[in-house]
């Protein structure tokens, strides 16, 4: 049976949700437009069709796989909530968990990044969108009265430096930090910016409350193929 006939835009996003995993598989430096094609069964010339280099083709899955958790980070952000809810539950999600695939893709970003011009900006054009995202809800918090904070911009740039270091440990070097002490580190940070004592950011107990697991997910999760 013949492959069925894609829209340009459909073939651009099987493209990248290839890319996607073969980079997560592979490493970023590593990555081949034949790796991309094989895994679709096309050919190399169709792949560099639609994003002429390698490089380009990289950049774009990058930007594919982060973007949807750019979208998921600012629907915690924008929940009816007090800001430091929002705040508190945007730094749990933030930190990795179980296999972290997602963030294993952004250290490989993170270390092509200043050999490829490209993926260059736009790792840091991602970068700065999370920072921004999380420095407006530190600013609205302040100016209600929540918590003070004189320099949300700075905080939210001190904020996601600790919490991707630690990332990096957890990711890169088992053992070097439990996850149970990186969230401790991390819930210290949040309160130390807010001008708050840690135990300001424990959720409220309500009556027949179980113990939950905040809702998590790595960074950057490489986005699954569809059932179809």
């Amino acid at each position: 049976m013949g492959r069925v006939r894609l829209s340009v835009a459909e073939r651009r996003e099987e493209l990248l949700r290839a890319a996607v995993e073969q980079m997560s598989a592979r490493g970023v430096a590593a990555l081949r437009i034949a790796d991309v094609a094989a895994a679709l069964g096309v050919s190399n010339a169709l792949v560099l069709y639609h994003f002429s280099t390698k490089e380009r083709l990289v950049a774009a899955a990058f930007r594919h796989a982060a973007e949807a958790d750019l979208a998921h980070l600012h629907k915690l952000l924008a929940r009816r909530t007090t800001a430091l809810r929002r705040l508190r539950a945007a730094v749990r999600w933030y930190a990795p968990t179980g296999r972290a695939e997602g963030w294993r893709l952004w250290i490989e970003g993170w270390a092509a990044a200043p050999r490829e011009p490209v993926l260059r900006e736009v790792t840091r054009e991602l970068d700065r969108q999370w920072k921004a995202a999380i420095a407006a809800v530190i600013a609205e918090g302040a100016a209600a009265g929540e918590f003070s904070c004189a320099e949300p911009e700075a905080a939210a740039l001190r904020l996601t430096a600790l919490l991707d270091g630690l990332a990096v440990q957890l990711t890169s070097y088992a053992g070097a930090v439990s996850r149970a002490r990186a969230q401790e580190w991390a819930d210290e940070a949040l309160a130390r910016e807010l001008g708050l004592e840690r135990a300001a950011l424990a959720p409220p107990r309500r009556r027949g409350d179980a113990a939950r697991t905040p809702e998590t997910r790595s960074r950057l999760r490489p986005p699954r193929r569809s059932a179809s």
